[in-house]
């Protein structure tokens, strides 16, 4: 996976580049630039630490790009409510729409409304394995299975052999997906795993819940939780326990408090997909397409999986501290 992160890295810097590069020759008027409107609905809110450097990467997008955009998102989980945003924003008749895709069934009538009234789609961070199937132009993620395989492997070579998987959105495909390929790393490897719902706007609960099963199951020796508002939970409820010494946390994505535990030792690593490149690269990739009919090839454009572990987290404390990471 750390062979992963600098191949990333690579070809990232590099498509950015070369879209500079685009823009910079063709000299588009950036007159026609400002009347371009682009709408941008998640399933996660700004004020989610994860959500907030997608949002922030929309933002500076949005003016680096010289373009008009909106980021909305449902004020829960929420997926008619969600629904109900992207079939608001078609009926808008936006240049390019941005959407995630927590759960296709739910959503893909209104996906396939906006495609089918012509507006250019690009989803992002869920929705990998069914972007192509809905129209959308490309998805710009990471596919969650084998991110869930990368953190499954990288736990088992660090002595995990009974592992929870701590899920707040229980229903949410990608966040599914990353404990089945979790439970397929960490069984390929001679261990179990079992996955504990917990409710994403009641950490005091989780915790609760982390706990019971930590003492109901002594032999419990890592916790994988998918996102920060898990992994807060679980943290304190493994340093409440009498085996913390014995048992490996680690997480899906980043928040200031996972950076500061990940340094301080407390926990093993994060899975880190770039979200702020998820909420950027999208506006640019449908501001070209809609001044220049530029296209990348690609159908999945891959921001992650990458480790942030204790030999870089400091420096990525340092990023995150300006929003970007």
């Amino acid at each position: 996976m750390h062979r992963l992160v600098k191949t990333l890295g690579s070809l990232t810097i590099v498509m950015m580049l070369v879209i500079g590069g685009m823009m910079t020759a063709q000299g588009q008027d950036e007159v026609d630039r400002a009347s371009l409107n682009f709408i941008v609905v998640s399933h996660g809110q700004a004020s989610d630490p994860f959500w907030s450097v997608v949002q922030n990467g929309v933002a500076q997008a949005g003016e680096d790009m010289g373009v008009n955009v909106d980021y909305q998102a449902p004020a829960t989980f929420d997926m008619v409510a969600m629904s109900q945003l992207i079939d608001a924003a078609v009926a808008t008749e936006p240049d390019g729409l941005v959407v995630s895709v927590p759960d296709a069934e739910a959503l893909s009538p209104s996906i396939q409304a906006a495609v089918e009234a012509g507006i250019p789609v690009i989803t992002m961070n869920s929705g990998s394995d069914v972007a192509a199937e809905l129209g959308a132009l490309n998805h710009v993620g990471q596919t969650e299975y084998e991110a869930g395989v990368g953190a499954g492997e990288a736990m088992a070579e660090a002595g995990v052999t009974t592992a929870l998987c701590v899920n707040q959105e229980v229903g949410n495909a990608g966040l599914d997906a990353r404990c089945e390929g979790f439970t397929a790393a960490i069984t390929e490897a001679g261990g179990t795993v079992e996955v504990l719902a917990v409710e994403l706007t009641n950490p005091t609960e989780a915790q609760q819940r982390v706990e019971a099963a930590l003492t109901e199951d002594e032999a419990i020796n890592g916790v994988l939780a998918l996102g920060p508002t898990g992994a807060l939970p679980s943290l304190n409820a493994v340093q409440a326990s009498d085996r913390a010494a014995d048992i490996q946390l680690a997480t899906f994505d980043l928040s200031p408090e996972v950076l500061e535990a990940i340094a301080a030792g407390d926990m093993l690593f994060a899975v880190d997909q770039q979200q702020y490149l998820q909420g950027y690269l999208p506006i640019v990739l449908l501001t070209l397409n809609a001044t220049n009919l530029n296209t990348v090839a690609n159908e999945v454009i891959m921001t992650g999986p990458g480790l942030v572990t204790q030999e870089n987290a400091e420096r990525v404390i340092q990023l995150s501290e300006a929003g970007t990471r």
